[in-house]
Protein backbone atom coordinates (compact mmCIF):
# COMPACT_ATOMS: atom_id res chain seq x y z
CA UNK A 1 0.00 0.00 0.00
CA UNK A 2 0.86 3.72 -0.72
CA UNK A 3 2.23 5.70 2.48
CA UNK A 4 -0.67 8.38 1.48
CA UNK A 5 -3.37 5.24 2.55
CA UNK A 6 -3.95 4.24 5.85
CA UNK A 7 -4.21 0.34 6.10
CA UNK A 8 -7.02 1.06 8.63
CA UNK A 9 -9.16 3.15 6.24
CA UNK A 10 -8.82 1.22 3.85
CA UNK A 11 -9.93 -1.80 5.52
CA UNK A 12 -12.90 0.56 6.30
CA UNK A 13 -13.03 1.31 2.65
CA UNK A 14 -13.80 -2.38 1.67
CA UNK A 15 -15.73 -3.29 4.09
CA UNK A 16 -17.79 -0.46 3.50
CA UNK A 17 -18.22 -1.89 -0.25
CA UNK A 18 -18.86 -4.73 0.40
CA UNK A 19 -21.66 -3.94 2.28
CA UNK A 20 -23.50 -2.11 -0.31
CA UNK A 21 -23.07 -5.27 -3.16
CA UNK A 22 -26.63 -6.33 -3.24
CA UNK A 23 -27.26 -2.35 -4.39
CA UNK A 24 -24.71 -1.67 -6.42
CA UNK A 25 -24.88 -2.93 -10.31
CA UNK A 26 -22.07 -5.39 -11.22
CA UNK A 27 -19.71 -2.97 -13.59
CA UNK A 28 -19.49 -0.54 -10.84
CA UNK A 29 -19.01 -2.88 -8.11
CA UNK A 30 -16.11 -4.52 -9.76
CA UNK A 31 -15.00 -0.93 -11.26
CA UNK A 32 -15.29 0.34 -7.44
CA UNK A 33 -13.32 -2.93 -6.04
CA UNK A 34 -10.26 -2.14 -8.78
CA UNK A 35 -9.96 1.28 -7.80
CA UNK A 36 -9.65 0.11 -4.26
CA UNK A 37 -7.08 -2.76 -4.62
CA UNK A 38 -5.53 0.16 -6.99
CA UNK A 39 -4.34 1.51 -4.08
CA UNK A 40 -2.07 -1.01 -2.97
CA UNK A 41 1.11 -2.46 -4.87
CA UNK A 42 1.03 -4.07 -8.18
CA UNK A 43 0.29 -7.98 -7.02
CA UNK A 44 -0.30 -7.14 -3.41
CA UNK A 45 -1.75 -10.58 -2.01
CA UNK A 46 -5.03 -8.25 -0.42
CA UNK A 47 -5.52 -6.46 -3.24
CA UNK A 48 -5.59 -10.23 -5.69
CA UNK A 49 -7.87 -11.23 -3.31
CA UNK A 50 -10.62 -8.67 -2.93
CA UNK A 51 -10.79 -8.53 -6.63
CA UNK A 52 -10.76 -12.15 -7.00
CA UNK A 53 -13.93 -12.09 -4.66
CA UNK A 54 -15.21 -9.54 -6.03
CA UNK A 55 -15.29 -11.27 -9.55
CA UNK A 56 -16.56 -14.51 -8.06
CA UNK A 57 -19.19 -12.93 -6.00
CA UNK A 58 -20.72 -11.31 -9.70
CA UNK A 59 -20.50 -14.77 -11.46
CA UNK A 60 -16.71 -14.21 -12.96
CA UNK A 61 -15.37 -17.62 -11.25
CA UNK A 62 -12.40 -17.89 -14.44
CA UNK A 63 -11.39 -14.86 -13.79
CA UNK A 64 -11.52 -15.35 -9.86
CA UNK A 65 -9.91 -18.74 -9.93
CA UNK A 66 -6.90 -16.97 -11.21
CA UNK A 67 -7.07 -13.97 -8.67
CA UNK A 68 -7.31 -16.49 -5.79
CA UNK A 69 -4.41 -18.54 -6.76
CA UNK A 70 -2.24 -15.56 -7.23
CA UNK A 71 -3.34 -13.81 -4.04
CA UNK A 72 -2.43 -17.31 -2.43
CA UNK A 73 0.93 -17.20 -4.20
CA UNK A 74 1.44 -13.89 -3.46
CA UNK A 75 1.12 -15.16 0.52
CA UNK A 76 -2.09 -13.92 1.54
CA UNK A 77 -2.41 -14.34 5.37
CA UNK A 78 -4.63 -14.73 8.14
CA UNK A 79 -8.24 -15.15 8.13
CA UNK A 80 -7.95 -13.94 3.54
CA UNK A 81 -6.16 -16.87 3.52
CA UNK A 82 -8.94 -18.91 4.50
CA UNK A 83 -11.62 -17.32 2.83
CA UNK A 84 -9.32 -17.63 0.13
CA UNK A 85 -9.12 -21.61 0.05
CA UNK A 86 -12.79 -21.67 1.22
CA UNK A 87 -13.75 -19.38 -2.03
CA UNK A 88 -11.42 -21.23 -4.33
CA UNK A 89 -12.36 -24.43 -3.43
CA UNK A 90 -16.47 -23.04 -4.49
CA UNK A 91 -14.76 -21.64 -7.30
CA UNK A 92 -13.16 -24.56 -8.49
CA UNK A 93 -16.63 -26.66 -7.75
CA UNK A 94 -18.86 -24.21 -9.75
CA UNK A 95 -16.18 -24.90 -12.26
CA UNK A 96 -16.74 -28.24 -12.67
CA UNK A 97 -13.75 -29.64 -10.58
CA UNK A 98 -15.16 -30.46 -7.41
CA UNK A 99 -12.38 -33.09 -6.43
CA UNK A 100 -9.97 -30.45 -6.12
CA UNK A 101 -12.06 -28.30 -4.02
CA UNK A 102 -12.34 -31.87 -2.07
CA UNK A 103 -8.42 -31.32 -1.99
CA UNK A 104 -7.79 -28.02 -0.69
CA UNK A 105 -10.38 -28.14 1.87
CA UNK A 106 -9.42 -31.90 2.88
CA UNK A 107 -6.17 -30.21 3.81
CA UNK A 108 -7.48 -26.68 5.38
CA UNK A 109 -9.33 -29.07 8.07
CA UNK A 110 -5.80 -29.74 9.21
CA UNK A 111 -4.71 -26.05 9.73
CA UNK A 112 -5.34 -24.19 12.83
CA UNK A 113 -9.40 -23.73 14.04
CA UNK A 114 -10.70 -20.52 13.75
CA UNK A 115 -15.07 -19.18 13.55
CA UNK A 116 -14.12 -20.44 9.43
CA UNK A 117 -14.02 -24.38 10.41
CA UNK A 118 -17.74 -25.00 9.94
CA UNK A 119 -17.25 -23.03 6.60
CA UNK A 120 -14.43 -25.35 5.75
CA UNK A 121 -16.74 -28.68 6.47
CA UNK A 122 -19.73 -26.48 4.57
CA UNK A 123 -18.24 -26.29 1.28
CA UNK A 124 -16.12 -29.35 1.52
CA UNK A 125 -19.83 -31.41 2.02
CA UNK A 126 -20.85 -29.24 -1.40
CA UNK A 127 -17.49 -30.60 -3.24
CA UNK A 128 -18.55 -34.01 -1.87
CA UNK A 129 -21.60 -34.26 -2.72
CA UNK A 130 -20.87 -33.04 -6.83
CA UNK A 131 -17.89 -36.10 -6.30
CA UNK A 132 -20.43 -39.03 -5.11
CA UNK A 133 -19.65 -38.97 -1.66
CA UNK A 134 -23.26 -37.50 -0.38
CA UNK A 135 -22.78 -40.13 2.46
CA UNK A 136 -19.26 -38.26 3.69
CA UNK A 137 -21.01 -34.80 3.11
CA UNK A 138 -23.84 -35.79 5.58
CA UNK A 139 -21.58 -37.16 7.82
CA UNK A 140 -19.38 -34.13 8.28
CA UNK A 141 -21.85 -31.59 8.09
CA UNK A 142 -23.81 -33.69 10.84
CA UNK A 143 -20.30 -33.60 12.91
CA UNK A 144 -20.18 -29.95 12.40
CA UNK A 145 -23.75 -29.52 13.51
CA UNK A 146 -24.13 -31.67 16.35
CA UNK A 147 -21.74 -28.96 18.18
CA UNK A 148 -24.30 -26.46 18.15
CA UNK A 149 -27.12 -28.26 19.14
CA UNK A 150 -28.85 -27.15 22.36
CA UNK A 151 -29.40 -30.93 23.08
CA UNK A 152 -28.68 -34.30 21.07
CA UNK A 153 -25.12 -33.32 20.91
CA UNK A 154 -23.70 -36.26 21.67
CA UNK A 155 -26.00 -38.43 19.58
CA UNK A 156 -25.91 -36.71 16.49
CA UNK A 157 -21.77 -37.25 16.79
CA UNK A 158 -22.08 -40.84 17.03
CA UNK A 159 -24.36 -40.84 14.21
CA UNK A 160 -21.86 -38.67 11.89
CA UNK A 161 -19.22 -41.17 12.93
CA UNK A 162 -20.70 -44.13 12.16
CA UNK A 163 -21.72 -42.57 8.99
CA UNK A 164 -18.35 -41.61 8.38
CA UNK A 165 -16.66 -45.16 9.16
CA UNK A 166 -19.35 -46.83 6.66
CA UNK A 167 -17.28 -45.34 3.66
Amino acid sequence: MTDAIDWADWERWVAELWATFDATDTETFIARIEALAGELPVGHAVGLFERASAQDSTGNEAKAELLYRQALESGLQGIRRRRATIQLASTLRNLGRAEEGVALLTAERDKPSDELDDAVVAFLALCLVDTGQAQQAAALTLGSLSRHLPRYNRSLKRYAETLLSEN
